[in-house]
């Protein structure tokens, strides 16, 4: 996964692309849960959401998103 300053948001895998629109969306701090529900995937189990928190910790890595002190997610500027 390319970092912010290394290209360009078409560069990324499509469900991380996703991810980030969903972000965009919601304007502000974003949970796991909140951005899992949009994607249409099971929230009921706890299991079931730390792949995708580890896809937005990823991008959070590579400076597309920033991740608050209270966990919520944001789209960098």
């Amino acid at each position: 996964m390319p970092t912010t300053w290394a290209g360009d948001e078409a560069a990324l895998p499509a469900d991380y692309r996703r991810i980030l629109a969903i972000v965009r969306a919601v304007g502000g701090g974003v949970q796991v849960k909140s951005v899992d529900e949009e994607l249409g995937l099971e929230v009921g189990v706890r299991g079931k959401l730390e792949p995708l928190r580890a896809k937005m910790t990823k991008l959070a890595d590579r400076g597309w998103l920033h991740k608050r002190p209270d966990g919520k997610f944001t789209v960098r500027l």
